[in-house]
């Protein structure tokens, strides 16, 4: 395939999925050039997820993983089985619009500098946004940007401050430069971590709104979700932030692990975040060891990497935090007092090539 239409490989991970793939494999089916390929690796499904897949018609190669991996082991095992130059890893219950992979395919021409971008993320029916580019707060978590809001025309290639995993293009040799997902995560926050390990690079990440992907989605949080979302959380701040800005942004998380345990508790994950806790102190030896390979890959000043970071409270995780103005003002100005400390401090301690 020639240099301005290089092949995709589309890594579908399944599990129970037998509802939903059958569709999404029907809509990929038609916009599939000769050299793309389609790779759906199942996470030990109970369901008839397999026989699904078999019946569909569409050119598959399937890899049983043998064993519920995770979502990150499983993208991993599907990326070795393809070849192509672009890996899109797409949902089984996204459903690719018209024309989605030949507009994510063009941005690989279009846009030189990004490693990774996603399509718009819409919900079941196509009108309102599911994701229009992740959201990270500087406390780590993240949420998909736009939830709700009314899907529009006219809106151009743009940045973001992490890709959705929903239907998440990333060019074969950034994948494997940063060493794609982290399996450790298991499921949940891959996309935001790996989408901040190629901001620290000096690579960027962005969405083309007019490839489309309608998904199935559902943000009910179960407790084992929340001790996911919560571990990782760690995880991610502790390898991807700067020293200089983790240090700076430190007492406001630690602040935060005290004001989250009476929420927690009140909605029934108390046990969930203190496992997570539990499973961050343990593993602390190795998410610093982590923390050292990411790092040693920064090319970027704490400034540039710090504004993919917000401080808003526009987030369904944060509940009525977002009606309370005296936390979402104080927070604000932590944020601006934060970034401007962890500057300076950078700028006194990088090399000239990061100033």
């Amino acid at each position: 395939m020639s240099a301005g239409r290089p092949a995709i490989t589309v890594v579908i991970v399944t599990h129970n999925s037998a509802g939903h793939i059958g569709a999404t494999l029907t809509a990929l089916a038609p916009q599939l050039g000769s050299s793309d390929e389609i790779v759906v690796v199942d996470n030990a499904s109970s369901d008839d997820t397999l026989a699904v897949v078999g019946a569909s018609g569409s050119d598959v190669r399937c890899a049983g993983a043998g064993a519920n991996l995770g979502f990150a082991a499983a993208c991993h095992m599907g990326a070795r089985t393809g070849a192509a130059p672009l890996l899109l890893f797409l949902n089984p219950d996204a459903l690719p619009a018209e024309s989605c992979l030949d507009r994510l395919r063009a941005v690989a021409a279009a846009q030189p500098s990004w490693a990774a971008w996603q399509a718009l993320v819409t919900l079941p029916g196509g009108r309102a946004v599911n994701s229009d580019g992740g959201v990270t707060h500087y406390l780590g978590f993240g949420w998909a940007g736009g939830l709700g809001r009314p899907v529009t025309d006219g809106v151009g290639q743009a940045h973001v401050s992490f890709a959705s995993g929903a239907a998440l293009m990333i060019r074969r040799t950034a994948w494997e430069a940063t060493e794609g997902f982290d399996e450790s995560y298991f499921m949940y926050g891959e996309d935001l971590d790996l989408s901040l390990r190629l901001w620290l690079t000096g690579s960027e990440v962005g969405i083309e709104p007019r490839a489309r992907v309608e998904h199935d989605y559902e943000f009910a949080k179960g407790a084992q979700k929340w001790f996911f979302l919560e571990r990782n959380r760690w995880s991610t701040v502790i390898a991807d932030y700067p020293g200089a800005l983790l240090g700076c942004v430190l007492p406001a998380l630690l602040a935060f692990e005290l004001a989250l345990l009476p929420v927690a508790a009140r909605q029934g994950w108390l046990g969930a975040k203190l496992r997570a806790q539990a499973a961050v102190i343990r593993s602390l030896p190795a998410l610093l060891a982590r923390r050292r390979r990411v790092q040693a890959s920064r090319r970027v000043s704490v400034d540039a990497f710090a504004r993919r970071l917000t401080a808003s409270l526009d987030s369904p995780f944060l509940g009525r935090a977002t009606g309370m103005p005296a936390l979402a003002n104080g927070q604000r100005a932590y944020w601006r007092a934060a970034r401007i400390a962890a500057a300076a401090i950078d700028r006194r301690l990088a090399p000239p090539d990061r100033r």
